[in-house]
């Protein structure tokens, strides 16, 4: 592969003595989307917190191995926290708006990164609710608490407070969980469209929406990574028989 954005070397990671993650290398091609599939606590998550390094929020973790992004070793001292979330940005299972209005959700990073004239951050909202899908349905109330949408509408108010701070990659943790049909179908569509200009690594128990969307797909089975490929192959011709157990329903 190509010059992939994040790519990651025998990575590991143990938490309060057991493992949760062993020897993963994987690699993320630019402008695509990722997902990740595999039972509950097969360490999907756990990936994705170690690769902007929410992880260690945590204690009791250590990580192994390697994790570049642009080929740069995020692990690294010298690496500012701070710029990497902003360049891998996440968006969690449930939507965490922050207790302000719409606009203001969505001016508040851009602010703290020094942008203060009124025009620029009316575009960047804008901008940023039109790339979630959400610039229709809010524009005519962006000073409404942000808390007062509904579930759906919070979580691509999210994914649109993290595209403000225009990120190189988007890590989605299970987004859809817990949305109605409609809000996860513009989820979806947001990602499919917003892959031009982004790269996506999409964690999630829903094995349909991955297959609808995402151009590679890992399947994790306790920590380990079990196969890799195209989306395409791995539904219809896994290499592994525990892809396909779990895929068909056999466990998990």
């Amino acid at each position: 592969m190509a010059d992939p954005i994040i790519r990651t070397e025998d990575l590991g990671l143990t938490g309060n003595g057991d493992r949760l993650l062993g020897s993963i290398s994987i690699e993320l091609e630019r402008n695509t989307i990722l997902g990740i599939i595999g039972p509950t606590g097969s360490g999907k998550t756990s990936f994705l917190r170690v690769i902007n390094r929410l992880i260690e929020f945590d204690h009791g973790y250590r990580v192994s191995g390697r994790v570049y992004f642009e080929e740069r070793d995020i692990y690294q001292p010298e690496v500012d926290l701070a710029w990497l979330r902003r360049q891998i940005g996440m968006v969690f299972a449930l939507p965490v708006p922050l207790p302000m209005s719409i606009y203001d959700n969505l001016a508040f990073g851009p602010r703290l990164n020094g942008i203060r004239k009124r025009a620029e951050l009316d575009e960047l909202v804008e901008n940023s609710l039109r790339s979630a899908y959400l610039w229709g349905e809010v524009k005519d109330r962006l000073e409404l608490p942000a808390l007062k949408l509904s579930g759906g509408q919070q979580q691509r108010l999210c994914l649109a407070r993290i595209l403000a701070l225009k990120p190189r990659v988007v890590l989605l943790d299970d987004p859809c969980s817990g949305l109605d049909p409609i809000s996860t179908s513009r989820i979806e569509e947001a990602i499919l469209r917003l892959k031009k200009h982004f790269s996506f690594i999409l964690v999630t128990n829903n094995t349909k929406q991955v297959s609808r969307v995402a151009d590679r797909t890992a399947f994790f089975l306790y920590g380990d990574l079990v196969e890799i490929g195209p989306t395409a192959k791995i539904f219809t011709a896994p290499a592994d028989r525990r892809t396909n157990d779990y895929l068909t329903g056999r466990f998990g």
